[in-house]
């Protein structure tokens, strides 16, 4: 009878030593310079090169000469030996680009702010105060999100010329929100419930209103989920075309996605240079935000998808 609990450590530490063999020889397979090059450089070089190529075409085209973008078979397609930066002067210089790029700034800044607000109200309002019917009311809104943005504007551009917003970046500062706060007050959902809830209990007890508690607790938990909710909204603004092309006609009003397309374009011909010119360049404020916060992004969607 004494040998029992001396058998049953002996036991439980041979399991524990096969456990940890196991965990090594499960990494151990990477170790050797083939494998590793199978099982992980070959995929991620094939993702790169998938993921790179279309901003390295832009920049290509946007540096080549004229005669090299129209005659594929004599010069090279992948490469150029004499490069030219008329078509990025052109851009820049000659044309409305950069009173372009304020206004879509102008116009993802302020829609994306708007949209912000409402959602993190709406999000608190149906997690946190219990009420009848706040599991339908997100589901409503949700499904909201799955309404095709094409039906929409049709109406909206009537309101819009009745109220006399056409052909005004304002337009499209207030009809964005409608198809950013369905998803965003859902991804807040999601993020807002992994905050514990006896925080609010203790400082409601405190004598803390709710809107203390949401300016003072809950916001600052729900950074990440804010930093992602706001780079969604503001990419969807940035790339949005069908409202941009409806309601806005004059040249220097319109945005990024709208003017490259019609300005650049005359009849069948097709001035690439300064269209993947100014593609590339109203890229970049997309690819540094995602740069700096792709991190609390991956976070917070992991977080929502939880829930």
């Amino acid at each position: 009878m004494t040998d029992l609990p001396a058998q049953k450590v002996d036991l439980k530490s041979i399991l524990s030593t096969s456990a940890r063999v196991d965990n090594s020889e499960g990494m151990s397979y990477l170790q050797s310079v083939p494998r590793r090059i199978v099982t992980l450089y070959l995929p991620l070089s094939i993702i790169v090169v998938i993921l790179l190529f279309p901003f390295y075409w832009m920049a290509l085209t946007a540096i080549k000469p004229d005669e090299q973008l129209l005659d594929l078979e004599k010069f090279n397609p992948f490469w150029t030996w004499s490069p030219t930066f008329k078509h990025i002067h052109k851009l820049l210089f000659e044309s409305y680009y950069p009173h372009w790029l304020w206004n879509t700034m102008y116009v993802a800044i302020g829609a994306t702010v708007l949209s912000i607000i409402a959602s993190v109200l709406a999000a608190y309002a149906i997690v946190r105060l219990r009420y009848k019917g706040a599991n339908l009311v997100g589901g409503l809104i949700f499904l909201a999100y799955l309404v095709p943005p094409s039906i929409l504007f049709i109406p909206l551009a009537t309101v819009v010329f009745q109220y006399g917003l056409f052909d005004s970046p304002l337009a499209l500062i207030l009809t964005y929100p409608t198809i950013l706060i369905p998803f965003s007050t859902w991804l807040l959902m999601g993020y807002f419930k992994t905050i514990p809830f006896e925080l609010e209990e203790c400082a409601l007890i405190d004598g803390a209103s709710r809107w203390q508690i949401l300016i003072k607790i809950v916001l600052p938990l729900a950074v990440p989920g804010l930093i992602s909710a706001f780079i969604f909204c503001f990419t969807l603004c940035w790339n949005e075309f069908i409202y941009a092309l409806t309601f806005l006609q004059s040249t220097p009003n319109k945005t990024v996605p709208v003017a490259i397309v019609n300005e650049f374009v005359d009849g069948d011909i097709y001035r690439w240079g300064s269209l993947m010119a100014g593609a590339l360049c109203g890229s970049l404020p997309l690819v540094i935000l995602y740069a700096f916060f792709v991190e609390h992004y991956v976070s917070a969607m992991t977080g929502a998808v939880k829930e």
